[in-house]
């Protein structure tokens, strides 16, 4: 086993929640940010601290255990296990949906440009969030509470690439009519700016669904193969870099803030004002 000291897992995590609660009062603070994308921004900052979250407590919950003030397979050790469960897959369906509704608002702002407040309002940029969130939630008690049942684990590790595969078709979709698009709206005023900010849009997009894929995707192979060939040693050997593939996880954390202060002036013009007072 590759085993990483739990000091850096603490330090990480903690790094990790503080600059996504940076971001979120970022948002909070600053009127001009109270936009759906930026809202969708959000859903994904909470996505990275519950990440975060998990894997500080399931450090505290080894180490309480270690000390003897817990057993593994108590009763009450079972449903906080349970609990840290959910709140783990919670953060992984919420970081794909917010991935998602963040490639769908890119989607409608280069395409529908000229429609775009008319059909990504406020009011439904929230409903989408609530509706987002709800089936995270329920979906997550689900998982933690029958994940040892087949026909739960099978669709969880299924939905990861079905949607990552989606999200890929809509951004090569986008990117090949960007260019046609932009054509057609060449001499309309203020075109040209419009089409830059989006087309940066979607690049950060893409930078996020890049890193997202990088963390995320070693995590979720050492699941399916923990599910389908436990005992073969090739298998074994790459399970034996579980805590490395943890600590990704932590760093899609702490990446994606950098990225959302490194691409928005907005956001860095609001941090600066923040930690000058």
């Amino acid at each position: 086993q590759v085993v990483v000291p739990e000091e850096v897992f603490f330090t990480v995590a903690a790094a990790g929640i503080l600059e996504n609660l940076l971001v979120l009062i970022a948002v909070v603070r600053n009127k001009n940010l109270h936009l759906p994308m930026y809202f969708f921004i959000c859903s994904l900052a909470i996505s990275d601290m519950l990440g975060s979250l998990y894997k500080t407590l399931e450090n505290i919950f080894i180490i309480l255990c270690k000390m003897g003030y817990l057993t593994r397979r108590g009763d009450f050790e079972k449903k906080l296990d349970d609990a840290m469960d959910s709140m783990f897959i919670l953060s992984l369906l919420g970081s794909i949906f917010s991935l998602l509704a963040i490639a769908a608002d890119r989607y409608i702002t280069i395409f529908y440009a000229l429609r775009y407040h008319n059909i990504m309002t406020l009011r439904r940029a929230l409903v989408i969030l609530a509706v987002i969130w709800t089936f995270c939630a329920g979906s997550s008690i689900a998982i933690a509470l029958f994940s040892y049942e087949a026909a739960t684990v099978i669709p969880f590790t299924i939905l990861f690439p079905l949607m990552m595969f989606f999200i890929l078709c809509l951004y090569v979709h986008m990117f090949l009519l960007a260019r046609s698009h932009a054509k057609k709206i060449a001499s309309l005023p203020t075109s040209t700016v419009h089409q830059r900010t989006n087309m940066k849009g979607a690049i950060t997009l893409t930078i996020f669904l890049g890193v997202f894929l990088c963390c995320w995707a070693p995590f979720v192979l050492h699941i399916l193969l923990a599910r389908f060939c436990p005992h073969n040693p090739y298998c074994a050997c790459y399970m034996s870099i579980f805590h490395v593939n943890g600590t990704l996880i932590m760093c899609n954390a702490i990446i994606d803030p950098m990225i959302f202060a490194f691409r928005s002036p907005e956001l860095r013009s609001t941090f600066k004002k923040m930690f000058c007072c």
